[in-house]
């Protein structure tokens, strides 16, 4: 088993996820560094904190944390959003970078202790963070969060939040609160921005969101009862869609594309029935 602080052997080849100020280098192909610590044109690591954060297609991980504004490993590639590798198919790819950025993001919000304001230290043989005056530890942070793609006949739910690109639109998602199992959110949060209620909720799958530390929990359900009242203060605007007239819709490779295709191929399929 890997020590997260364990350098890699100088015959290893890895993959390498260099991470500054939230955004991750990528090589001019969009690509993550590949290969050996020697032959790679990087900065001396010794002045970097470096991190085992898995394997990869056989290949170890390390996550390298740099500062912001660093144009040491400018020989290599340059930072670009952790967005550039959610495009097409490769999700274990795309789930490494989530969990390298969200580690970085955790090492570096966590130097000082949040109970008693001391020091932390790293913790050898895990990835955590221990205050050695009040004994507190603290593990990365992941934010749950429901997202949900809702039918009525052959429609579907869909609406604009005030922070996407103009002319997308997605499903409905919103955080957990503490205390509230999933199926209590899924019907809050609808309710919240949409007005309307659910019925045979049905899990899909999940996606690690890194922006800043989200764990993505896919749904798709039914309409129930009640007319959509969007919520001003969270969405820009909404309603049914036709699912054959859809409007601009996040990218493939996102989980909220996945359950929008789920539910279209659903309807298909019970169209050819």
């Amino acid at each position: 088993m890997n020590k997260p602080y364990q350098r890699p052997a100088q015959d290893e080849p890895v993959w390498w996820f260099v991470i500054s100020g939230g955004e991750i280098l990528l090589t001019e192909e969009k690509q993550i560094p590949h290969g050996l610590l020697d032959e790679m044109p990087f900065p001396d690591l010794s002045e970097y904190k470096t991190v085992f954060i898995g394997e990869l297609r056989e290949r170890h991980c390390y996550l390298v944390v740099a500062d912001f504004g660093d144009t040491n490993f400018s020989a290599v590639g340059e930072f670009l959003s952790v967005r550039e590798l959610i495009i097409g198919t490769d999700t274990e790819m795309f789930a490494m970078a989530a969990r390298s950025k969200q580690v970085a993001d955790f090492l570096s919000t966590h130097r000082f202790c949040g109970r008693c304001g001391s020091r932390m230290q790293a913790v050898d043989w895990e990835i955590a963070m221990h205050c050695h005056s009040c004994q507190h530890r603290c593990y990365p942070r992941i934010s749950p969060c429901i997202i949900v793609a809702i039918r009525k006949g052959r429609q579907i739910l869909l609406a604009r939040g005030k922070r996407h690109p103009e002319g997308l639109y997605s499903v409905l998602a919103g955080f957990v609160e503490a205390g509230e199992p999933l199926e209590q959110t899924l019907e809050r949060e609808v309710m919240e921005e949409a007005g309307v209620r659910i019925k045979n909720a049905r899990y899909v799958s999940s996606q690690s969101w890194p922006f800043p530390n989200s764990l993505m929990i896919g749904y798709i359900a039914e309409w129930d009862s009640g007319d959509v009242r969007i919520d001003p203060f969270e969405l820009e605007e909404g309603g049914w869609y036709d699912i054959d007239n859809l409007p601009r819709i996040p990218a493939e490779g996102t989980i909220a594309n996945k359950l929008i295709m789920r539910l279209k191929a659903e309807i298909d399929q019970e169209s050819k029935s």
